[in-house]
């Protein structure tokens, strides 16, 4: 799609077929900035930031190259579309050996010409986007997040407002600081309420604050996390912990910025923008009445869904090397990496507690021990009571990842992966009465991961 404002840079020092240039451009709605020399040129290509640029060889000040060169050592985005005459093709092939995008040959129509511009436009746009892949896929930190995955990378990318989803310690309140970091509000106050960490009487006074006798204890006004994020951002960790009562004044809040302070009778107003957070369904708890629906759809515009840490790859082993590095300076350990057998029990534990779980088991690793790299004896629980020795690797992702206990001493026979997956996970179904939503999140798997593993059992003669 070629965007109809486009800039054309036309460097053509013949007067007359300047004009007949412009006047081809211009009926396809292209503004064109049309010299006549050189330096001109050099000029244009800053003050009109043009997307390309049909460029004359031959002018009066100096060589048409120089100009191809300037645009390609400062790196400028822009195609440049060569013109030139029949007896200088050649000269026209080495600009664009020299990053010129084509060229064209005089005399030539306004069909030609405007075809040439628009490819020129396309493959400009196309190398904007594959510019912006590559340097989201190269990412590896955002804002406090560790990790290049796929399904993080899919995270950076839509990070801008407002509910954000995803089991206990994935990292909820990390996304809602980088959102406001990422945000014009960046400088102003990021304040934080954990709705699951308050009790319910008192929520209402730390959101929007109390005057002195507005409650038993209430000795003096108070300002609410609505007045200290004024400009800033508020942050409602586990805002499905709110009751529905303190959830209608939210909603009021939200629509109409004002509010009253708990025992107050004078409307404030502030200027904030609200991210929510919840380590549950939101939709569940709106279809069994305890969330709001209308508050639900107010919050619930850009939906982000944190990923566990089973579902990030390998961005779990770098996220363990980051906090063994931290944590070892911290404590003046000598700490530097995991020996390959630690790696492996690492990657084949199901993590529940996801990150905030793993930067508890690396704190116990580097309080309690010491070394250039952790090693099997070092593991805390529950990773110690698996080893690479009593379970091949196969043997030791099902033990860990299905919740099986170890084999008992002296037990020669090893049981095939793929029964030990289908046999826990027969059980939790058998154990849920058939319902595989929650079979899979006892078992700390989608529901979509028992479909699959079913079909293809089904499809081997294995169910």
């Amino acid at each position: 799609m070629v965007p109809a404002n486009a800039t054309v840079l036309l460097v053509e020092d013949t007067p007359s077929l300047a004009r007949v240039y412009t006047e081809y451009l211009k009926k396809e709605a292209f503004t064109v900035v049309a010299v006549d020399t050189g330096a001109a040129a050099l000029t244009a290509l800053t003050e009109a930031r043009p997307q390309v640029v049909l460029l004359d060889l031959q002018l009066p000040d100096m060589n048409g190259m120089e100009v191809l060169k300037a645009i390609h050592d400062q790196g400028l985005p822009m195609a440049v579309v060569v013109i030139t005459a029949h007896g200088s093709v050649n000269v026209a092939v080495e600009a664009m050996r020299c990053g010129a995008y084509d060229f064209v040959v005089k005399p030539f129509n306004a069909e030609r010409l405007v075809v040439t511009v628009r490819n020129a436009l396309e493959r400009q746009r196309l190398a904007q986007i594959v510019d912006t892949y590559r340097e989201d896929l190269a990412r590896t930190r955002y804002h406090g997040f560790i990790g290049s995955s796929l399904t993080m990378q899919a995270v950076y990318r839509i990070i801008a407002t407002v509910f954000i989803t995803g089991e206990s310690g994935t990292g909820k309140e990390v996304c809602a600081e980088a959102i406001h970091r990422q945000s014009p509000r960046r400088d102003k106050p990021f304040v934080a309420i954990n709705c699951g960490a308050i009790p319910k009487d008192l929520m209402e006074s730390e959101i929007f604050g109390h005057v002195k006798g507005a409650f038993t204890g209430a000795l003096t006004d108070r300002d609410g996390a609505a007045s200290r994020a004024d400009d800033g951002t508020l942050f409602l960790d586990e805002i499905c912990e709110m009751e529905l009562g303190l959830q209608t004044k939210l909603l009021r809040f939200i629509q109409t910025g004002t509010f009253m302070k708990v025992g107050g009778s004078r409307l404030e107003k502030v200027d904030l923008r609200i991210i929510c957070a919840t380590n549950r369904d939101p939709l569940r708890e709106v279809e069994e009445g305890r969330f709001r629906e209308d508050l639900y759809y107010r919050l619930h515009v850009i939906p982000i869904h944190l990923p566990p840490l089973r579902e990030r790859e390998d961005d779990m082993i770098d996220i363990a090397r980051r906090f063994l590095v931290e944590y070892a300076r911290e404590e003046g350990k000598a700490f530097k990496a995991f020996s390959p057998e630690a790696e492996q029990i690492f990657r084949a534990y199901h993590w529940p507690g996801n990150v905030r779980q793993l930067q508890n088991v690396i704190r116990n690793i580097v309080v309690l021990h010491d070394g250039e790299r952790v090693v099997l004896p070092m593991l805390p629980p529950p990773l110690n009571a698996h080893s690479l020795q009593a379970h091949p690797v196969g043997g030791a992702a099902a033990a860990l990842g299905a919740g099986t206990s170890p084999a008992p001493a002296g037990r020669k026979e090893i049981v095939p992966l793929w029964m030990v997956e289908k046999e826990a996970i027969e059980e939790a179904i058998a154990a849920c009465d058939g319902n595989i939503p929650r079979a899979a999140a006892l078992l700390g798997i989608s529901a979509s991961t028992i479909y699959r593993k079913r079909l293809a059992w089904e499809a081997e003669g294995r169910l």
